[in-house]
């Protein structure tokens, strides 16, 4: 096993700008750089050559932003009217609740930030964690606030397969529920859709039924991004993958596929009564 890289940084922004077209954030926060979560799908992995690392090292290193809460108390009180109207989220690029925010609790403390500013925007978190449940005091002290979780599957093993060091989707699944009960505004982001969707439609409506289930009524889609960089770790991490399988995720990459793809989402939304946000399938490389 590779060992870690963990450092202890110091960053010269917090709040970055969203570049992406149509999106429902003004801010992204990302109080880490890296994840140790190390998704072989994942597009950030190409993070890693801004910090010296290779996009085959994604989920082997992890720089702690030490002083990203200082920076975020600098930053917000230049927002007109502490933010009013402004969405920031946490995060685009990392998991805001990775396991190393157990020993830096840097979320937490951008979070405690907000609250004692009176922050008057809204607060969005993207995790696959249910450690932003020790959270919950803090949420509740937002002006807005809502919570989100990527969920691919509601198979714990095929979520193993793609998301090697991710609690398991039924954890999260859980979460989103307990999250619900406490009155916690929150979504999914079924992500990237897996391509044996096509032909397993009714494990894509398992999915979406367990979504509602838990409370869930808003969800985003994402079709599986095949850039060069992310096949070839794609087949770096799986090897001895089936190759019927790795074919299916070839065939992913084409138009015709996502309409297929589109067509079936569509119609299980509407069966399990979910709401698809920034109007249907988001596609990344369409959305920069």
């Amino acid at each position: 096993m590779n060992l870690i890289d963990i450092r202890e940084i110091q960053s010269k922004s917090i709040l970055s700008p969203s570049h992406l077209k149509e999106s429902d954030y003004d801010y992204s926060l990302n109080p880490y750089v890296g994840c140790r979560f190390g998704c072989v799908y994942c597009y950030a992995s190409f993070m890693g050559r801004f910090v010296g690392k290779r996009v085959q090292d994604w989920g082997e290193y992890v720089f702690a932003k030490m002083n990203a809460p200082v920076l975020l108390k600098k930053e917000i009180a230049k927002l007109h009217e502490k933010g009013e109207g402004k969405w920031i989220w946490l995060s685009s690029v990392t998991d805001p609740y990775q396991a190393l925010e157990l020993k830096y609790r840097l979320t937490r403390k951008c979070l405690e930030v907000l609250v004692d500013y009176g922050f008057r925007g809204g607060v969005s978190f993207l995790t696959k964690s249910p450690l932003v449940l020790e959270d919950l005091p803090l949420l509740k002290k937002l002006h807005k606030v809502e919570v989100g979780m990527t969920v691919t599957s509601t198979d714990d093993d095929i979520s193993r397969y793609f998301e090697k060091f991710t609690p398991t989707s039924s954890d999260r699944l859980r979460a989103l529920k307990k999250l619900h009960t406490e009155g916690i505004p929150t979504y999914t982001f079924i992500g990237p859709l897996l391509p044996h969707y096509v032909a397993e439609e009714g494990k894509l409506d398992k999915l979406m039924r367990t979504i509602k289930n838990a409370g869930v009524n808003d969800v985003y889609v994402e079709h599986l991004n095949l850039s060069g960089y992310i096949l070839g770790r794609l087949k770096r991490e799986i090897k001895g993958i089936d190759p019927v399988i790795l074919q299916t995720f070839y065939s992913s990459k084409t138009k015709e596929y996502r309409n297929k793809l589109d067509a079936i989402v569509s119609r299980l939304l509407k069966k399990n009564r979910l709401h698809i946000r920034m109007g249907g399938t988001l596609y990344h490389k369409e959305m920069n």
